[in-house]
């Protein structure tokens, strides 16, 4: 797939937040910054150690760069634009912070394409960092140089060019000051910029420029460990590839560094889920969440940041379901919905849909069946969500063994996916990439319930071939692992060999999740490996330590193998 279309599907996904806001904005400040000139912002605590001394006279404008620099790096763009402002107000002549609002309303790679009333912002700024950039240090006056190749007035329909500008420019100022860690992180963010969540291949070979990146992220977070930017870039740039666990370091400095942003905390949990550290990632969204309660305390309007705040709950979702954690998972799942401003929900519906399905996930996970039929049908605006509660329905039926009502809601499942644009989106993957997983689930569902083991095994096994084609997001777009179900059904046909093949390739993709772990101890105790079944047997325990759901099979549509 090509990096701008990924760059835009998952813009697309994002932007719902963002809505029109930019056409009740001047020409001139940012909507934000009108408020910081009225009033001043908060100066948050927990923003962590992360300094960098400007050019100003004001130390209390110095304070708001530094909170402002260490938002940008935790992606909170917005609250860093108020800092910088606020900190221009104080010192009208400190160029960088005018720098920072120029950068802020830039692209970056959760939002890469810039809209107008955010091209005008950044402009604005731009002119005034020039301005004043006559008494600043040489590196600030090539910081500020290298920003002016990113923009332009007027901004041309694609600014790929622009992108690139700005790459190559950051390489020459970094190839100028290689001790400067900010400069290295601005560096790797501007050249992750032109690949947003394109820097692998799937088959996990480095695109072009990503080899760089972690050259640049490596020697920064050796000369400067604690620099938030540069741990947060670094987990991004290696979550996709072959070996997660090299993110390992970047992650656990992370944890508690910035307690301010719910964004950072969140971040290890990354990669913890993919090395099965599920415990660890479900106390990173816990903390995150919390962080995020006394955020909205102290700025309670938020845009684009509440995908941010939604995503926490989606992440400790999938996690806790993967240590059982059932009640949890249940809230969370709610909190995904509830986090969507209603009329937002309504008004940008195309953009919020993929994102309302998260409790029926996580009533199939556990088995919640007469709850999925209890669910109301979502309003019509929501097809994607329409379509994933009729496959829910489906399998709640069969696992009731209520054949002819499972059939009925296979029916309405297709007649809704077949309403569903060919170009709709989830997360970043085509919706109908999804969906089609969703038909052979229930085929295999519905066979396994009519005693045509084969069939559903043939179905389930389609059904996986299609998730492993998904791109790489988390939590993943189809969020309980298909293996999950295809193994349950295979142990209880006696087909063991088959069934732990299934649970050990689950285990490479989901290291350490208790339903496959389980799955597998029963594959070794059947055939008799009863030391091998023992120590997995006390790796399931360990992972379902906090758990509040006994389970007897990897999948609840499977009640005892």
């Amino acid at each position: 797939m090509n990096p701008r279309h990924v760059a835009l599907l998952l813009c697309i996904s994002l932007t719902f937040f963002a809505g029109c806001q930019g056409k009740k904005e001047s020409a001139g400040y940012s909507a934000s910054a009108q408020r910081s000139l009225s009033s001043p912002p908060p100066l948050f605590e927990g923003m962590g150690p992360h300094k960098r001394a400007v050019t100003t006279n004001s130390p209390e404008a110095q304070r708001y760069f530094d909170q402002g620099l260490t938002w940008a790096f935790a992606f909170n763009h917005d609250e860093a634009i108020r800092s910088f402002e606020y900190a221009a107000k104080l010192d009208p002549d400190c160029a960088m912070c005018w720098w920072g609002v120029a950068l802020c309303n830039g692209p970056h790679i959760n939002f890469p394409m810039v809209p107008p009333d955010r091209a005008k912002a950044a402009w604005y700024a731009l002119q005034k960092a020039q301005a004043t950039a006559g008494n600043a240090t040489p590196v600030e006056q090539a910081l500020i140089n290298a920003l002016a190749a990113r923009y332009a007035d007027p901004q041309p329909e694609d600014r790929s060019s622009l992108d690139q500008a700005y790459a190559k420019a950051m390489a020459e100022v970094w190839e100028k000051y290689p001790d400067d860690s900010d400069v290295g992180t601005l560096y790797a963010e501007s050249m992750m910029d032109l690949r947003p969540w394109d820097l692998w291949t799937k088959d996990g070979r480095p695109q072009p420029g990503t080899e760089t990146i972690i050259q640049v992220l490596n020697r920064v977070l050796v000369m400067d460990p604690e620099n938030p930017g540069a741990n947060h870039l670094y987990i991004h740039t290696i979550e996709p590839s072959l070996h997660p666990e090299l993110a390992n370091d970047a992650a656990n400095r992370l944890r508690d560094m910035v307690p301010a942003s719910s964004h950072l905390l969140h971040m290890p949990s990354h990669i913890d889920v993919l090395t099965g550290r599920w415990a660890m990632a479900s106390i990173q969204n816990e903390k995150a969440i919390k962080a995020d309660n006394a955020y909205r305390r102290l700025s309670p309007k938020q845009g684009i940041y509440s995908v941010y705040m939604a995503h926490n709950a989606h992440m400790l979702c999938f996690a806790s379901t993967m240590e059982g954690r059932a009640e949890v998972a249940l809230r969370a799942a709610e909190q995904v919905v509830d986090t969507v401003p209603k009329d937002f929900a309504r008004e940008q519906a195309a953009f919020v849909d993929p994102y309302m399905g998260a409790k029926y996930d996580a009533l199939k996970r556990f088995g919640r069946w007469d709850d999925i039929l209890k669910e109301p049908a979502p309003p019509k605006y929501w097809p994607i969500t329409t379509a994933m509660w009729r496959m829910n329905r489906a399998v709640a039926y069969a696992a009731k063994g209520k054949i002819k009502e499972a059939e009925k809601e296979q029916a309405a499942y297709r007649e809704a996916v077949g309403k569903i644009p060919p170009d709709a989106v989830m997360a970043i993957s085509p919706a109908h990439d999804v969906l089609d997983i969703g038909e052979h689930f229930i085929n295999g569902e519905l066979a396994y319930r009519k005693g045509d083991i084969d069939k559903a095994v043939s179905e389930l096994r389609e059904a996986i071939k299609l998730e492993d084609q998904l791109r790489y997001m988390e939590p993943p777009e189809w969020m309980q692992p298909v293996r999950h179900t295809l193994g349950a059904v295979l142990l209880d046909a006696g087909r063991y060999s088959e069934a732990e093949q299934v649970y050990r390739e689950d285990l490479e993709n989901w290291p350490e999740n208790g339903w496959s772990l389980y799955g597998l101890s029963r594959c070794l105790r059947a055939r008799g490996a009863n030391a091998e079944a023992a120590r997995v047997e006390q790796r399931f325990r360990k992972v379902w330590s906090r758990a509040d759901t006994p389970i007897g099979s990897s999948c609840k549509c499977v009640p005892t193998t």
